[in-house]
């Protein structure tokens, strides 16, 4: 979605064949639905940005849409049709042919009709629904153990109140698919192309078993019309190609040793580019990106692709997955903790020294040009202190300050145990940390710093504090997981424990023993942890900034989204 004039959006399809994809908009006569389209709807990724609801705004005048010929990539066939000539501060209904046919909407679905909703110019402001960890919901014909899906109430909420509430953005910070623990029903479709005996097992292999993944994920109705309806935003983690990606030197140098790995990271980088990467450019980046003006001019993109990921795997600092989007007074920079690492133990950091540059340059750039800061990362900057502590004693461990030995039981430990988020970065958690105090600062400093993370399985709300002087703006490290998954009773207990006054003092404890120093700022847990399948959703208008969290819940009247806490940011909790 174009937010500087409201009149431009992408809308992502996949088709099963070459063919010409089209959208329009009211007042033309489409014919009858039906065709050969499918794939995650005509929105996998969804019209690209929006403005504040309003389901009484016109449409945008006669003869809105756009078309665009399909792209091949390993026998599948996408389309990103640019659609232009909409009104700002508008509602569009829209419908999707290929080759003249409708196939979008389905002539019985049971959804309202998918919208291009553009924002005000300039804009009021901002909805942003965020959360990470989505495991493909069950059939609806059986029992889910894990739960109801948040994704999917949240859109059975939208249909049944089609001018209620509903986010302008949808933010989904990592674990969008999960290549390493696949469904049964995945598990039974692999077996029927290779021998599971052998690695990766039940684990995906290649691109055409990504697809599956994507297809069994996004092909969930109410997902399905959800993302046609409502723009998002991506961003990778672990699961997305396998658990404990880079987490370290010697971990990569173990995965590239086995047979399958190449084909693994090709194929999960090929894939995130099409599904999830494509969608997350504006009409202009994606106008002006190489690579997709590339895969476009080829009948098949896959030679294109794949140079471009083998690239991307050898020489991680040659290829930025990071991105910005502003919607109105609104930044959000969502951040790449996973590819850009470097993993060397002397110069162990998150970011490479490419990627630290582009993020400084994106928070500093224009002072005062925007209200709120908006820090997407799959991975929490601000941990239970407990755990913070433990990564960056385990950190200090690694890098080998207590000798050998314990550089051994330090490594072992941090792939056990998952310690790989920022505080296993000691350098870059305090360059990130001083980033936010400074952008914070001063007269020109944006009324909120959000810190948006997922990963850990639990909810909560922190508040750092430095000292004196404090920052201008607030800051909250703002952590929602999952959307759907679980987590297991023992680690109920021990992020409990780690907010907990004796968590601390084991945590410093830890920190004396690997000779790490202490952060320069405290901070405190302010809300949480709340456990289930949820969504945080943030308001943000002017100066204000109010936020809430929905958990699913089931009952003798149905399955709903309740809200569990709601607070005001910039007033106080």
């Amino acid at each position: 979605m174009d937010w500087e004039t409201g009149e431009h959006a992408t809308v992502w399809i996949e088709a099963d064949g070459p063919c010409t994809a089209e959208v329009r908009c009211p007042g033309e006569d489409t014919g009858p639905a039906g065709g050969d389209f499918h794939g995650g709807g005509p929105g996998d990724e969804g019209p690209r940005g929006d403005g504040p609801p309003d389901g009484g705004r016109p449409g945008s005048p006669k003869g809105a849409g756009g078309s665009a010929r399909t792209f091949q990539i390993e026998g599948h066939h996408y389309a990103l049709i640019p659609v232009s000539g909409l009104a700002p501060a508008s509602s569009n209904a829209y419908e999707v042919l290929l080759d003249g046919r409708r196939v979008w909407p389905p002539a019985d679905s049971p959804f309202p009709p998918s919208v291009i909703r553009t924002p005000a110019i300039p804009a009021e402001g901002v909805r942003v629904a965020f959360g990470s960890c989505r495991w493909a919901a069950a059939p609806a014909r059986r029992h889910d153990p894990i739960g109801p899906d948040a994704l999917d109430t949240l859109a059975a909420r939208m249909a049944a109140e089609p001018e209620g509430e509903r986010p302008d953005v949808l933010v989904l910070l990592g674990d969008q698919v999960y290549a390493d623990a696949t469904s049964r029903e995945t598990q039974r479709w692999l077996a029927s192309r290779r021998d599971l005996s052998e690695p990766p097992g039940t684990e995906v292999a290649d691109y055409e078993e990504y697809t599956r993944l994507y297809e069994e994920s996004w092909l969930d109705p109410e997902v399905r019309w959800l993302l046609s309806t409502v723009p998002s935003c991506m961003i990778f983690d672990d699961h997305d190609v396998i658990d404990d990606w880079n987490t370290s030197a010697s971990w990569l140098a173990e995965m590239r040793a086995t047979p399958w790995w190449r084909e693994r990271i090709l194929s999960g980088l090929m894939s995130y580019w099409v599904h999830q990467h494509l969608g997350n450019l504006s009409p202009a980046e994606l106008a002006d990106d190489p690579l997709y003006a590339a895969v476009r001019a080829t009948p098949d993109g896959t030679d294109a692709l794949r140079s471009f990921t083998a690239r991307a795997d050898a020489d991680p600092a040659s290829v930025r997955w990071s991105y910005r989007r502003d919607f109105g007074r609104t930044r959000l920079l969502m951040i790449d903790t996973r590819a850009a690492r470097v993993l060397d133990e002397r110069h162990r950091a998150m970011l490479d020294d490419e990627e630290t540059g582009w993020l400084r340059e994106q928070v500093l750039q224009a002072p005062g040009s925007y209200d709120h800061l908006l820090l997407g990362t799959s991975l929490p900057w601000l941990l239970p202190p407990a755990i913070h502590d433990v990564e960056s004693w385990n950190a200090a461990l690694c890098r080998g300050e207590r000798g050998e030995r314990w550089a051994r039981v330090g490594e072992n430990l941090r792939r056990r145990a998952d310690l790989e988020h920022w505080a296993a970065f000691p350098s870059s958690f305090e360059e990130l940390t001083a980033l936010i105090r400074e952008v914070g600062s001063g007269p020109l400093a944006p009324s909120t710093v959000c810190v948006l993370s997922g990963d850990v399985h639990h909810a909560y709300v922190a508040e750092p504090h430095w000292p004196e002087p404090e920052p201008a703006a607030r800051v909250f490290q703002l952590t929602c997981s999952p959307v759907h998954n679980e987590i297991h009773a023992s680690m109920r207990v021990g992020f409990r424990f780690g907010w907990s006054r004796a968590g601390r003092r084991l945590g410093h404890a830890a920190a004396r023993h690997g000779r790490a120093g202490r952060p320069v700022v405290h901070w405190e847990k302010t809300g949480g942890p709340w456990f289930g399948n949820q969504l945080m959703t943030l308001t943000l208008n002017g100066r204000s900034a109010e936020l809430r969290l929905d958990q699913v819940r089931t009952d003798r009247t149905g399955t709903r989204l309740l809200t569990v806490d709601e607070r005001n940011l910039t007033n106080g909790a």
